[in-house]
Parts: C-alpha cells; sequence; structure tokens
C-alpha cells in the first residue's frame, strides 16, 4: 500500500504516473483509518458505571463489558455461542467476529441482549445461549447503541426537541412553536402569533440556519425558554442555482457588519401545557452568544441556565461587538427580570474553549463566571444576590478550556485546562478544584492531549489520552485520578507495516522571535538526502481556531501526508492570535484579522529550513474559507515568498461576511478599517501562481467574496486560476475529491515543477479530515 514514496527525484520535466497519486492516496484517511485497530471506543452505559462497547481489529469486532466498580474488564458475551445461536435461529450463518449488528441493547440485568440483524429484531439470553426473535418494542434503552456507540440525547423525529422527561418534543410549525406529547400524539400550540421572519426559536445565524428549534426546556420539563427571533428589516443574502432553464432565486436574512438593522431577540418563557408567553422584561438582545458567531453552538440555547423546579432562568445578553457581557435572573413567572452582574472588556468576550463556561448555582445563590481580565482563562465564583466576586477559584499562567462538572454538594469543579502542565501548551487536561480556590489536583498525569468525561453516577472518570504522534490510550480513574483499568489501547501495528509514520511535532518562535508556537511537520516517507523539498504550508488562521485543530492522534490529517508523498514536505503552524493561550496571545491581530498569522508562518518556515531539507524558494500556501483569505493575503502581500497558492472559499473582504464573524474579530464597522484588510485591494501584487476556487451555492462564505477577487486580478491583467462549483455548497459537497485532486495537481505542476497524470480519479470520498 503505502511502501515506497515518489518524492526522490523532484527535478523540471519529471512526470508523475497514476500509480504515484495512487500511492500518495493510500495515505487519506478512508485508507488509514481501516488499519488502526483497537481504537473509537464509544462507552454504552449499564446501570451501576458498567458499560460495554464495540471494537474492532483486524478479525472483526470484539463486544467488551467494563465495570469500573470492580476493574473486571471481559467480553460481554461468548460471541462463538452467539453466532451458533443465531445462525441456528435465522438458518443464515454467521461468524463470531463478523456479527451483523445493526443496534445493540444490553439488559441492565446483564442476563441477555437485543440486537437487530438482517432486518429483523433478536433476543440472545446469555444464560441458556438461545436467540430467538424479538417482538418487544425497541426502546431507547441506557445501554442501547450501535455496534460502536450511542445516539445523541434529547432530540424528538425530525426537527423535534425533546423534553428531559421524554415524554414531549417542541417543534415549528408556521413561525409558531408547538409541542408534541410523545404518548398520544397530540400537538398543543403554544404561540399563535409567529409570522415570517418573526418567529419563535426559528434558527437562522446568516452563515448556518435549520428548521429545528432553539430553545432550552426546564429540568422538570414544564416550561421551555426560547425567544421570538426579528429580522423583518435585515437584508437579504441571494444565491442563484444553475441549471437547464431559468435558475432559482434564493435569499435569505443575512446581516452584513455595519448594517444598521441585525437579527435580534427577544426573550420569552412558555409554559409546555397551555399556549401563552412570558416576555422577560428586557429589551430585545442582539443575536449574539457568548461563545461563537452563533447561539446554539453548544448544542442547544446559549448562555441560559434553569433553576431545578423552572422558576428563574439564569441568562446572558451579549452586546453587538462582544465587549459587554450582562448577567440576569428572570423570574419565569412574571417575566421580571434582576440585573445581576456586567463584564465589558477592551476587545471580545468569550466564555470558555468549545464550552460555556458560567453556572448558575441557584441553591447557595452563587454563580461560576469565566473570564480573561487576569490575561488567562479563569473561574471566578460570585454572589448571585449582590453580583459581588467571593473569589477567583483558578489562577496561574493556563487556561481553563471547559467545565466538565460542578459538584454543588460537595462545592467541588471538574474542568479541563491548557497549559498547566509542561511541554505542549495545546495539551489539555484535567483537573478538580474546591470553589474557595483550594485543592487544585491533575486527575490526568499522562503527557498527551487527554479527552475525559464522567460516568453518569460521577463516580468514574474515562479518560482518553494520545498526542499526534503516540496513539490513545483509554483508562478507567476514580474521582483522585488514580489508575482503575485500562479500557484500551490503539494497535497502530498493520498501519505501521504498510510504511506510514506520523507527524513530527515542532516548536519554533513566533515571527517575534520570543513566543512560542507550535506545529506538526509531514515529510515523505522515503526521503531522498540529496535533495531540498519545496514546501506546502497549509493554513487555517482562526481566531476561533487553529491550523491544526485537535492535537489528539489521528491516522490521517486532511491530505498532508498525501501531498508530502508527491514530493513536498508539509508544515501545519498554530500561529499567534489562535486559542488555548493567553488572551494577549488572542488577541495580537484583534481589529486586524489580514495578519492572518502569516508573519508567524513565515518565520517557522525559515527556522524549520534549518531543521529539513526545505527549499524556501519553493514555498507554497493553500487554506479553506479563512484559510483561503489567508492564503490570497499571503500570495499578495508577501509575493516574494509563497511562490503558488490555492485559495478555496475565502471570506476575502469581512464586508461581505456575515456580521456577527467580523464584528467580534475585527470591531464595529466604525471602529475598524475593513477596506485595508479586504484582499482585492492587494491582487494588483500577484507574482505567483494563484488558484481560486469557490462553490457558487455557499450560503456560509458568499460567493461574492471571491469575486471580488477575481475582478480586481482581471483589472490588473494578472493571470491566475479559478475553479466554480455552480451548485455546491462551503465544502463542495460531492466534489470536495475533485477540489483535493485539482489541489494536488497544481502544487506538483507549479511548485514542484513536474507532470501530474491526467485527470486522476480519487478512490475515496471527501476531503479525508
Amino acid at each position: 500500500m503505502m511502501a515506497g514514496s515518489v518524492c526522490t527525484q523532484a527535478q523540471q520535466g519529471r512526470v508523475l504516473t497514476a500509480k504515484d497519486y495512487e500511492r500518495a492516496e493510500s495515505f487519506m484517511t478512508y485508507n488509514t483509518t481501516p488499519l488502526v485497530d483497537r481504537s473509537n471506543v464509544r462507552p454504552n452505559w449499564l446501570a451501576g458505571d458498567r458499560f460495554w462497547y464495540a471494537v474492532s481489529n483486524a478479525a472483526g469486532t470484539e463486544f467488551i463489558l467494563v465495570d469500573p466498580a470492580t476493574g473486571n474488564h471481559r467480553p460481554a458475551f461468548d460471541q462463538q455461542k452467539l453466532a451458533t445461536a443465531l445462525s441456528a435461529a435465522s438458518g443464515n450463518s454467521y461468524m463470531a467476529m463478523k456479527l451483523p449488528f445493526q443496534s445493540v441493547e444490553f439488559a441492565d440485568d446483564g442476563n441477555s441482549i437485543r440486537f437487530a440483524a438482517d432486518g429483523k429484531r433478536w433476543k440472545y439470553d446469555l444464560k441458556t445461549d438461545l436467540v430467538t426473535t424479538d417482538s418487544s418494542a425497541s426502546a431507547a434503552g441506557r445501554g442501547r447503541g450501535q455496534a460502536g456507540g450511542g445516539g445523541r440525547p434529547g432530540r424528538g423525529g425530525g426537527n423535534e426537541l425533546m423534553s428531559p422527561d421524554g415524554k414531549k418534543a417542541a417543534y415549528i410549525k408556521d413561525y409558531n412553536l408547538w409541542v408534541r406529547d410523545l404518548a398520544t400524539n397530540q400537538s398543543t400550540q403554544l404561540t399563535t402569533d409567529g409570522i415570517k421572519d418573526y418567529g419563535y426559536a426559528t434558527d437562522n445565524a446568516g452563515w448556518q440556519s435549520s428548521d429545528r428549534p432553539i430553545l432550552r426546556w426546564s429540568p422538570d420539563s414544564k416550561k421551555i425558554a426560547t425567544f421570538r427571533q426579528d429580522q423583518r428589516n435585515v437584508s437579504d443574502m441571494y444565491l442563484v442555482t444553475t441549471n437547464v432553464g431559468k435558475p432559482a432565486l434564493r435569499s435569505w436574512k443575512y446581516p452584513l457588519p455595519g448594517d444598521k438593522e441585525i437579527i435580534t431577540i427577544q426573550r420569552v418563557i412558555l409554559n409546555a401545557d397551555h399556549p401563552g408567553v412570558i416576555q422577560l422584561q428586557v429589551p430585545p438582545d442582539p443575536h449574539r452568544a457568548s461563545l461563537s458567531d452563533d447561539i446554539s453552538s453548544s448544542g442547544t440555547f446559549d448562555d441560559v441556565d434553569w433553576n431545578e423546579d423552572g422558576t428563574q432562568l439564569a441568562f446572558l445578553s451579549t452586546s453587538r461587538d462582544h465587549k459587554q457581557e450582562k448577567m440576569r435572573i428572570a423570574d419565569a413567572r412574571t417575566g421580571a427580570v434582576r440585573e445581576v452582574f456586567e463584564e465589558t472588556v477592551p476587545t471580545q468576550y468569550e466564555s470558555g474553549r468549545g464550552a460555556i463556561n458560567w453556572r448558575y448555582l441557584p441553591a447557595s445563590n452563587e454563580f461560576i463566571w469565566y473570564s480573561e481580565r487576569d490575561n488567562w482563562g479563569h473561574l471566578y465564583l460570585y454572589d448571585a444576590a449582590t453580583g459581588k466576586m467571593k473569589n477567583q477559584i483558578t489562577k496561574g499562567d493556563w487556561v481553563v478550556e471547559r467545565l466538565v462538572k460542578v459538584d454543588e454538594k460537595n462545592r467541588v469543579i471538574f474542568f479541563s485546562a491548557n497549559g498547566r502542565e509542561p511541554g505542549n501548551p495545546y495539551f489539555g487536561h484535567l483537573y478538580k478544584i474546591g470553589f474557595d480556590g483550594k485543592g487544585l489536583t491533575l486527575l490526568t498525569p499522562e503527557p498527551g492531549n487527554h479527552q475525559a468525561a464522567l460516568s453518569p453516577s460521577g463516580k468514574f472518570i474515562i479518560d482518553t489520552y494520545s498526542q499526534p504522534d503516540v496513539p490513545p490510550v483509554m483508562v478507567v480513574r476514580n474521582l483522585n485520578g488514580d489508575l482503575v483499568t485500562v479500557v484500551e489501547k490503539t494497535d497502530v501495528s498493520r498501519l505501521m507495516a504498510t510504511g506510514w509514520k506520523p507527524p513530527v511535532p515542532v516548536s519554533v518562535k513566533a515571527h517575534d522571535g520570543k513566543t512560542d508556537i507550535y506545529g506538526l511537520v509531514f515529510t515523505p516517507v522515503r526521503m531522498d538526502p540529496n535533495i531540498k523539498y519545496p514546501v506546502i504550508d497549509y493554513i487555517y488562521p482562526g481566531p476561533q481556531g487553529g491550523s491544526v485543530g485537535s492535537w489528539s492522534f489521528s491516522p490521517s490529517r486532511s491530505d498532508h501526508q498525501a501531498l508530502a508523498e508527491l514530493g513536498f514536505i508539509v508544515v501545519v503552524i498554530e500561529g499567534t492570535s489562535n486559542p488555548y493561550r493567553s488572551k494577549s496571545f488572542h488577541d495580537m491581530s484583534y481589529g486586524n484579522m489580514a495578519d492572518n498569522t502569516i508573519p508567524d508562518q513565515i518565520a517557522a518556515i525559515r527556522q524549520l529550513s534549518a531543521r529539513y531539507p526545505i527549499d524556501t524558494n519553493r514555498v507554497g500556501i493553500w487554506g479553506h474559507s479563512g484559510g483561503g483569505f489567508a492564503t490570497a493575503t499571503a500570495m499578495f502581500r508577501y509575493p516574494d515568498f509563497f511562490k503558488v497558492g490555492i485559495s478555496e472559499s475565502g471570506n476575502h473582504d469581512n464586508r461581505n461576511y456575515e456580521d456577527d464573524w467580523g464584528e467580534r474579530y475585527d470591531g464595529l464597522m466604525g471602529n475598524s478599517d475593513y477596506d485595508a484588510q479586504a484582499n482585492q485591494n492587494y491582487a494588483k501584487n500577484l507574482k505567483g501562481k494563484l488558484m481560486l476556487a469557490h462553490g457558487m451555492m455557499d450560503n456560509n462564505v458568499p460567493p461574492s467574496n471571491t469575486m471580488l477577487v477575481v475582478e480586481a486580478l482581471e483589472k490588473a491583467n494578472k493571470s491566475f486560476d479559478l475553479v466554480i462549483f455552480p451548485n455546491s455548497p462551503h465544502g463542495y459537497g460531492p466534489y470536495a475529491p475533485y477540489m483535493m485532486r485539482r489541489r494536488w495537481d497544481y502544487f506538483v505542476k507549479n511548485l514542484l515543477g513536474a507532470e501530474p497524470p491526467a485527470d486522476y480519479q480519487m478512490r475515496g470520498g471527501g476531503r479525508g479530515q
């Protein structure tokens, strides 16, 4: 599969063959992941914190049962006996390691399992080893899951949102909110005055939208916190299909930075059993949240927190520019609102990394607050009656990432954080600490990036840790961090046997010569010691994320290793202005996103050329979305360094991208020079080879962004290449493999100086991330 590399010669005039591309493609995730054994374990929970899981290896699938209380780790059942019994019952022939399960449900008593196979439901009695047809309804029990995991809780059918007690489901119909009784199928209309562009619980963030409701059920399932979304006077965005005959016009509400009218939400509370709207007694809030440029990025209605009996609702109001947060508490019966606390920051406030980290604690009339006021993301304890701080909970030169559990009874917080332990500051670890800031305890001590969660009872920790070049280990720990049992160690021996190797983690200095930045380097499996390699820089500048993405192990990351096998060294550098570091680090590009971490990329490549055989006269760069913006910026502003660029779906002028993005990271239009950051204004500086690509039905980054650059290049009489996907969205859908092949061809021809095979057909699908 991957026995050799095609990069032993990189001279002008070389011709690459389909076999060379096929070998490179063998490093894509759809080819590497099947060779990774005992990985991607998803616990399916049973009573008493026991769990089962399915894990694959070269022979097939094993089913394992784990009891954290005893540390017992054993086969969940005798697979050979089940295969024999199922073969006898069904008349078909089955192998023990190739059981045809579509879903599996374990009984809490451990005496039987129910499963679906070959379109039928079956029951297996573990005491008698008998398989019989199962005529009972398949309840979504605690131990039910796919052959490797469970489903997402809280969703009813279609676009419904289920109540915590599992008895009701809320949905939108004709811009109003309805609730369906799941037992009787009877529906109740809760609101009656919703109309187009002024409906209840409607989902539209401009850059994404859906028909699902955005709301938060109260814990007792009696009330719903939601909003009436007002976009009546908001400007429209337009896209046009390509087809035989007249095109179809698609329009939707999509405000831009500087628009006078943006989407607002009037907060309301609804009783789930009868019509009626309780409007919270505050003015409508901007369509903003503390975590991202959406109000449901947490998977539910962001920044709202019920008390247990549904009589109070705590919520945050975020200002249009994300500089001000107001913590408020509403009386759910009357709609009266009490102002509790306010924080204002010079740049932009965020409540955590991938999770909202404030919590209302009604039992003690307190709340936990997340702030970067001391330059690092930390937790603070406040009095909810007075809005006064009681104490800082966490402190130090490191970042709280997300709250995992708040134990109000014992006044202990479990949380993940980055940068406290030696080594890579992007590695996350799990900790616990008291509300009073005492007793900080590291619970996951091994080097690496830890992804930890608590068992349903909260008595055990399930922890999976790895590094970009070290495969995962999954363990169970107690709440002191002590090891209970090793669940699985991922086995990459079959992958290694093909010649595969992981990327190399590196650390270099940023453009300031002082700040440590981190990244990954991908080199060909077999390197020619006699040549220097052209380098390809993959970039995603954030500021809400970075180029590397997850710092956990992955057998493939996009097409980075595949490109390396074609004769390149590929670098992925996490530049300054990306998250998971200090506030000042993250804010380095605030007000000027056109910086795009490019000075850091240049500094990193020059330093890495002293460690690797990199030809700094042949530097390529590519990226998608924000990375497309950064790629064009690099080609226009640093044309003597970057020689070949591929800019996919870039937001080249943030005046043409949704309002919340630019206004958060650049500031309001009157306070920031958006024009000075727009790529089309620098297109005349192009010297190298540039390919632009965009989907013409992109409802995230509208294609006008790329068309502005196209027009500017044409006005400047510059030659460039353009790939258009007439009916594709932001990620190109089924045409993503085509774009990847075009990317390979472009770098091979223009950076490597070789000839690619004609119209190579990718064997797999997607972008391979």
